[in-house]
């Protein structure tokens, strides 16, 4: 069975900018670590990506804090992050979840059986979104999430997403 990496959202943004917490501050390093443990064609990465029309959009109304702008430096991948994946694929999402990446792991899955492994950020949102779209796209395949390579936008959401997943047959390891 091939193993896939599904890295979400590994944005200055959201480790040290305008959302960052030291939660994900903490895990940048694992998060490394992990990328780094499998070949760049079995590694996918996804980066949040907004507009300057943010704030008109319904994210941006509920949430009205702009970040991960295409082309500003908190819309980048972490540095640390960005030289783990090399030559990894990279899906700019303009939503939470990504039907891009969905679609592209089913074809490869359609060929071959494959496994999914995701981690990354915000746990609450993008990580539990784009687990639960694998989950639709590809209901017969094992997904895990790494937890200690996630962090959510506060430990309390984290917990409830990780919980959330657990109940939806993704495994939750560590």
């Amino acid at each position: 069975m091939r193993e896939l990496l599904v890295v979400i959202d590994m944005q200055n943004d959201f480790i040290d900018g305008a959302l960052g917490t030291e939660e994900a501050q903490a895990i940048v390093h694992f998060v490394a670590d992990e990328i780094r443990k499998y070949p760049a064609g079995d590694v996918f990465a996804t980066r949040d990506t907004h507009g300057p029309d943010y704030k008109n959009t319904q994210e941006g109304r509920r949430l009205p804090v702009p970040h991960c702008i295409r082309g500003t430096a908190g819309w980048q991948l972490c540095p640390e992050i960005a030289e783990a994946l090399g030559e990894a694929e990279v899906i700019d999402k303009p939503g939470f979840g990504s039907l891009l990446l969905a679609e592209k792991i089913r074809a490869i899955a359609k060929e071959e059986p494959v496994g999914l492994t995701l981690l990354g950020l915000c746990t609450d949102i993008c990580v539990v979104s784009n687990a639960l779209l694998l989950k639709a796209y590809l209901p017969e395949t094992p997904i895990r999430v790494l937890a200690s390579c996630c962090a959510g936008v506060a430990p309390e959401s984290h917990r409830a997403a990780l919980e959330t997943m657990r109940m939806c047959q993704i495994e939750v390891i560590n």
